[in-house]
């Protein structure tokens, strides 16, 4: 059976949320929907919707003019293995001493790694992305200079793998926290088949919005691999969570946004140990100062 994408750009965060919120409601009844902000500078998010039937492109024109959104662009997607696809794809991916691996790569597991399990079905967040392989080694750079994480967080875990990477290396417990369910979900399926259950705990928060979040602070370390205005929003809460000298390892910015990412949290009180790129992306290390 045929999937029909529907996709529509919008200039602002409540715009793009309002129309999300009003395509619930809109028939053909949608399979999925979708939003986002774009991850090119431009400030403007994407709205995305799924159906399996076509779409009427007179009533998404009136919805995209109720809301200020571009047209809708309505295309077919074809039927596709997407998991196997994603097998086909994906590689093993070496940063620094973590070995970010699928099942069917696990022959090429090689000796004195820490390998990290995340199926090709949950392929957000398995190391490919410039943003996750920065966070991978920042982490292992930090432990290689001597510091040891007792208290560490993951916030905006995904798949849980910077979170699972710390419980895998250091002896005290990890907890990670997703605004998506599904994504926690995912987190402590990873979390299983790593056999790190009671190493990383998985919650549902925004930010830090969950109680045992709040009982486990201050942090002496926190991953935030998010996108740069979630992470400026949470610049006051990472000073009052993090501890006195504790890092932050950020990342899910743009090269071109790396500045005033810096400058925000220096003034919330910290300092630039470290600035990474891997591509577009850029990945900064942190420390708490005061």
């Amino acid at each position: 059976m045929p999937t029909f994408s529907a996709l529509t750009t919008l200039s602002t965060k409540e715009s793009a949320e309002a129309l999300a919120v009003a395509m619930e409601n809109f028939l053909p009844e949608p399979t999925g929907i979708g939003c986002f902000e774009i991850e090119d500078g431009s400030g403007r998010y994407e709205v995305g919707v799924y159906f399996e039937e076509e779409p009427n492109e007179v009533e998404l024109a009136l919805m995209a003019a109720i809301y200020g959104a571009k047209p809708f662009a309505v295309s077919e997607v074809p039927e596709t293995d997407w998991v196997a696809h994603v097998r086909r794809e994906l590689q093993p991916v070496e940063a620094g001493r973590f070995f970010v691996y699928g099942s069917h790569d696990a022959d090429k597991v090689p000796e004195g790694c820490v390998p990290l399990l995340i199926e090709a079905a949950m392929a957000f967040g398995t190391g490919h992305h410039g943003t996750t392989k920065g966070c991978l080694m920042a982490l292992d750079r930090l432990d290689r200079a001597g510091f040891r994480g007792k208290r560490v967080a993951d916030i905006g875990c995904g798949t849980a793998v910077l979170a699972m990477a710390a419980a895998a290396i250091w002896p005290d417990p990890v907890i990670a926290s997703d605004i998506d369910p599904v994504a926690v979900d995912v987190a402590a399926a990873n979390v299983a088949a790593n056999r790190l259950t009671g190493r990383v705990d998985c919650v549902e928060a925004v930010g830090f919005g969950h109680p045992d979040l709040k009982a486990r602070a201050p942090y002496d370390l926190i991953f935030a691999n998010i996108l740069k205005g979630p992470l400026i929003d949470l610049a006051p809460d990472m000073a009052r969570f993090t501890a006195p000298k504790g890092h932050v390892i950020l990342s899910g910015i743009l090269n071109s946004q790396a500045d005033e990412v810096v400058s925000v949290y220096t003034k919330a009180g910290f300092r630039q140990l470290s600035r990474d790129e891997i591509g577009e992306w850029t990945t900064l290390v942190l420390l708490r100062d005061q």
